[in-house]
């Protein structure tokens, strides 16, 4: 694992920020609405733009808005300085949800250098799918997005794994055919979206203890928010959003919950080398 200085961080965030400006772009072009979040979000409310340790930007978007932005990206992206990577382009891709990475760079997390696909500094573009009304419904709805993303992360998890016995299953699950679990994954998506849902959430990715999802109403209506010095989406609640997702959102954590993901290796464009 490598340590980004002070510098390498920054860069890396104003790569990042490209990347956001472009999907914004794309965006409103084509009239597609999204909204900055996870800990984007909370930099953009708390900061005024990155979280100073910040290694990562998220944005995410209803599913028909989704289909419609990775359409869009067909014809619109700058393809002279990005791509799109996501299962239904990309051979070997694991992930529930897509990524816009930067050309001619290089940024491999920790374990997953032997992923099958190009991997260049990128942002994360989260699809928000329906979860069922009902009660048992939903912890059904629940377990399958929990096993879906354990499946797809086992190829990694066989490795990381502090526990030995936790490496072996994962070793098991990862023998399951990439091509079956895209196929379960594509079955959840349609069962999600069936019909309207009341509530909405990015099914491979975890939520937060005792979180069920987030409310479908707030991704009625959106405005825009400051972040480094640019104007980008989010969905009007937003600060309900932060408030269900990290509870006192405003506080700074201590030194040592300020974390920042394994890194083995990065490499940044040709234009950012000095």
């Amino acid at each position: 694992m490598i340590n980004l200085s002070n510098e390498e961080l920054r860069t890396l965030q104003h790569i990042e920020l490209e990347m956001l400006v472009e999907v914004d772009r794309i965006c409103r072009k084509n009239h597609i609405h999204y909204s900055i979040t996870g800990g984007t979000l909370l930099g953009a409310v708390r900061h005024g733009g990155f979280i100073p340790w910040d290694d990562d930007a998220d944005i995410s978007m209803l599913r028909s808005e989704y289909v419609r932005f990775r359409k869009a990206c067909e014809t619109d992206l700058d393809k002279d300085r990005f791509y799109f990577q996501d299962m239904d382009n990309t051979e070997g891709y694991r992930w529930g949800y897509g990524k816009v990475r930067r050309k001619d760079s290089l940024f491999l997390r920790e374990y997953q250098e032997d992923m099958p696909y190009e991997q260049g500094i990128f942002i994360d573009i989260f699809p928000r799918d329906g979860i069922p009304d009902g009660s048992m419904a939903g912890r059904i709805h629940s377990l399958l997005c929990f096993l879906i993303r354990k499946a797809f992360w086992s190829a990694i998890g066989k490795e990381m794994a502090g526990n030995r016995f936790i490496r072996d299953v994962y070793a098991v699950i990862a023998k399951i055919p990439l091509a079956s679990l895209r196929r379960s994954y594509r079955n959840l998506v349609r069962w999600s979206n069936e019909r309207p849902r009341k509530q909405v959430r990015a099914l491979t990715f975890p939520l937060p203890r005792g979180v069920r999802g987030y409310d479908r109403k707030w991704y009625g209506r959106y405005t825009n928010i400051e972040f480094e010095g640019h104007k980008l989406m989010v969905e009007s609640s937003y600060l309900d959003w932060l408030k269900r997702e990290f509870g006192n959102y405003m506080t700074i954590p201590p030194k040592e919950k300020q974390k920042v993901h394994p890194v083995s290796a990065i490499k940044f464009p040709k234009e950012y080398l000095i």
